[in-house]
């Protein structure tokens, strides 16, 4: 009971020095039924964190896509196939991600108004044009943003 106690116990010590190994720990643990070995806390604390992190990389994918549509419509003289391939690319990440989770697609809407006020901010820094020469809100639906065959004229 002591041994097991500070298997347990020393698991938190893993999570600190070899991040990868405990996971594979984890995993293992939980593949093979002993529960009552998991360290939860931790467990509990990176789970968490996984949900935020793939919320904050649909917003800042959206940002990104926005900010480049933005660039590619006020600043039609510059065009480049750059804009148009990073619009493509992060396109293509919203695709997977909403593919793998879909209630992920709830979340970018509910922050697309938001993930538009930093991508106007964005481009104005990165056009040297005036924030004013961007619309306030949006021009663009979230179903605009990610269709693949849209480029505002």
């Amino acid at each position: 009971m002591a041994r097991a106690k500070q298997e347990i116990e020393g698991q938190g010590d893993l999570y600190e020095r070899d991040f990868y190994l405990w996971i594979e720990e984890q995993a293992v643990l939980l593949r093979e039924g002993r529960l009552e070995r998991l360290d939860v806390a931790n467990l509990l604390e990176e789970i968490e964190d996984m949900g935020r992190r793939e919320k904050k990389g649909v917003k800042n994918n959206l940002i990104v896509v926005l900010t480049h549509l933005l660039k590619y419509q006020f600043q039609s003289d510059q065009r480049s196939n750059s804009w148009r391939g990073s619009i493509l690319e992060h396109r293509r990440r919203l695709r997977d991600d909403f593919e793998d989770s879909p209630s992920l697609r709830r979340h970018a809407a509910d922050v697309f108004s938001r993930a538009y006020e930093d991508a106007r901010e964005q481009a104005s820094t990165e056009t040297g044009l005036p924030l004013h020469a961007f619309p306030e809100s949006s021009p663009y639906s979230l179903e605009q943003a990610l269709d693949p065959e849209f480029l505002p004229d």
